[in-house]
């Protein structure tokens, strides 16, 4: 993150849905936002940016990328920590999908690096916090998103007026959760939906 390292993250009851998680809805006509489920790291009049959380990025492997980068030595990988094989790597979005950002939770934290969220969910997008992942001392919980999604200003609040999306609160497990497949479905229960319920010709309020 760049522009948005100094950005003040205006949450809570501000209208803004920083920290929240945007559900698509069947509805939603870009296929590259089918049945997604989005964590929202800033969301401001001038725009928003969120990382897909329940995309999998096909046939990376975490370690495989940190030889890639030259984080390690190739002949180094079988020391990484166990820690380092867990990490998951996600299609965060459509926008800068060759670069990395990784959500974390709030024991890592690097001056002027680390963007603080909410709630102990943070964001880091140099290679220091794959580095500190590499040695042994990195967040007890990441994902690391290729790539992220993001909004012009007034777009996201279109979308969703056109119920393109819902949103609820985040919480680890939809962040970090071992089952990628099942995310969006407990995302929905946490609104009280029972996934199929929702139909994709559903009328507008």
């Amino acid at each position: 993150m760049t522009a948005s390292q100094n950005h003040t993250i205006e949450g809570g009851g501000s209208g803004f849905l920083d920290g929240q998680m945007l559900i698509a809805m069947p509805t939603m006509r870009d296929e590259q936002f089918a049945r997604t489920l989005v964590y929202m790291c800033a969301h401001s009049p001038e725009g928003a940016m969120g990382i897909v959380v329940n995309q999998p990025a096909s046939h990376i492997d975490f370690t495989d990328l940190l030889v890639q980068l030259d984080v390690v030595p190739a002949a180094e990988r079988i020391l990484l920590p166990k820690s380092a094989g867990t990490v998951k790597v996600l299609r965060g979005g459509p926008v800068e999908t060759g670069r990395g950002f990784v959500l974390h939770s709030a024991d890592y934290f690097v001056e002027n690096s680390t963007l603080t969220i909410d709630d102990g969910i943070c964001l880091t997008a140099t290679l220091d916090i794959l580095k500190a992942i590499a040695g042994g001392r990195g967040p007890r919980s990441a994902v690391l998103a290729l790539g992220y999604a993001g909004w012009a200003p007034g777009q996201l609040e279109t979308e969703i007026q056109a119920n393109g999306w819902l949103n609820c609160p985040a919480d680890p497990d939809l962040i970090f959760g071992a089952g990628v497949e099942t995310k969006y479905d407990n995302a929905l229960r946490k609104l009280g939906i029972v996934p199929g319920m929702l139909s994709s010709d559903a009328g507008h309020a």
